[in-house]
């Protein structure tokens, strides 16, 4: 169960939800930073490759926004983060949901409650 292909996938689908919490909360943190460039968490393509291969298993990536920066240098734009937030926080919770059913499975097929 602990090595199933679903396990697996929406294991790192919370890491990778996770590192793209941190990037937002640290892009709205400089949101005032001269020179500040946002970070874009990847991990979704690799993520639907590693399920088809049959792993599940990825790691999210962490890369700087190319987006056009303002006069000061910096790039973040909190409408964009306050999207991706709000978009991030549905699928980590749908992630959590779907991990604790898998163990509520696991639960009933061992005799607990």
């Amino acid at each position: 169960m602990f090595d199933s292909v679903t396990f697996n996938a929406l294991s790192s689908a919370l890491d990778g939800l996770a590192a793209r919490q941190r990037a937002i909360a640290n892009n709205v943190a400089n949101v005032n930073t001269p020179g500040y460039h946002a970070q874009r968490v990847s991990f979704e393509d690799a993520l639907a490759e590693s399920v088809k291969q049959g792993s599940g298993v990825t790691a999210p990536t962490t890369k700087k926004s190319l987006d056009p920066t303002r006069i000061d240098g910096n790039n973040v734009n909190l409408d964009t983060e306050t999207l991706s937030n709000i978009d991030t926080v549905l699928r980590f919770q749908f992630a959590s949901n779907a991990t604790s059913t898998q163990f509520s499975y696991v639960r009933a097929a061992i005799g607990g409650n």
